[in-house]
């Protein structure tokens, strides 16, 4: 854990991210840099990723209340359900955490990778890993991924995968940890 820690302090309380303006352009800049770096390169990574964005429209500084009383914070739109569970992973305080989902794009978009790249490991299926991302709710799950499809053809094209790269599934997966050890990109 003491890597993870290391790293969550290069990730997080920016204050340069916490003042930008909300939906500015440096905001957006700064979203697609967390995103590009978060995918590590890999391109069906950061397409997700870019789905996810694209179908959450979040922003810097957005938390938007739901009706079962959570909001959805930042960027991706990370449902502040899981503050307390990332709270645990980063051994920090939750009241911190979701203030980090909220100001910081690098730590909310690496946040959305851990949940998406959490629920491909549990369930093995990249839609069912999407529909999860949203909601643990069938329905809901089903509707959530037929957007994020729509939203993925929108910005990339029909053939947004093709060709498919030649790694298996569990080449494709990272470890369980949150992915924060990476610290700041330049």
């Amino acid at each position: 854990m003491p890597s993870l820690v290391a790293g969550l302090a290069l990730l997080s309380g920016s204050a340069a991210a916490a003042s930008r303006p909300v939906g500015s352009a440096t905001g957006e800049r700064e979203i697609a840099r967390c995103i590009q770096f978060a995918s590590a390169g890999r391109s069906w990574l950061e397409k997700t990723l870019w789905g996810l964005r694209d179908q959450e429209a979040g922003w810097i500084g957005a938390e938007v209340p739901n009706s079962n009383g959570t909001h959805d914070l930042g960027p991706l739109q990370v449902n502040s359900s899981w503050v307390a569970k990332l709270s645990v992973l980063v051994d920090r305080d939750p009241g911190l955490v979701r203030t980090w989902l909220i100001n910081d794009p690098c730590f909310n978009v690496q946040a959305a990778k851990w949940l998406f790249l959490s629920g491909l490991r549990t369930s093995g299926s990249y839609w069912q890993a999407v529909g999860v991302y949203h909601s643990p709710t069938p329905w809901r799950q089903e509707r959530y991924r037929k957007n994020v499809a729509r939203r993925l053809v929108s910005r990339f094209g029909a053939n947004v995968f093709s060709p498919l790269p030649p790694k298996t599934l569990s080449q494709r997966q990272e470890s369980s940890s949150f992915p924060l050890a990476q610290g700041k990109p330049q």
